[in-house]
């Protein structure tokens, strides 16, 4: 007694979306993507841990999320008091707080980057001449070598 199951046909579309997800550019995108989540909690704690403090203490302890303008409803001299009285605001000191952030992250990571690329220069390997190269050397050395 054969408890199989008859093999069902596959669709076409299966083996082409194998050959898509196995392509080396998608793992390395994935690889990047995962890579590039962890990297994120790194980079936020050096913004937020190492920079912020040195930038808020070189600006003399200036806090930009309370730089706002109230368009509807009673001014207070915080933003939480304002959201807390349910006043519209504009919120011009949050939106510098992320431009300065952004600026700082992307600083980070230009060095980091900067790093990465002499390190990988220093480590870079000669690639052995392909079997074209190899052949058009033999040729060319064949053609030198010929008597006139």
């Amino acid at each position: 007694m054969s408890s199989a199951l008859p093999k069902l046909p596959t669709p076409g579309w299966v083996s082409e979306f194998r050959a898509f997800i196995l392509r080396g550019s998608v793992v390395d995108l994935a690889v990047g993507i995962i890579i590039g989540a962890a990297f994120t909690g790194i980079v936020g704690s050096l913004v937020k841990d190492i920079f912020t403090p040195v930038i808020g203490l070189l600006v003399g302890g200036v806090d930009f999320t309370n730089l706002f303008v109230t368009l509807k409803g009673p001014h207070a001299p915080t933003l939480a008091a304002a959201k807390a009285a349910g006043a519209v605001t504009v919120n011009f000191g949050i939106f510098l707080n992320e431009v300065i952030n952004f600026l700082i992250v992307a600083f980070a990571i230009f060095w980091v980057i900067k790093l990465l690329t002499r390190l990988r220069i220093h480590n870079v390997v000669a690639a052995a001449p392909t079997h074209t190269e190899v052949l058009l050397t033999e040729i060319r050395d064949l053609l030198k070598n010929k008597p006139e």
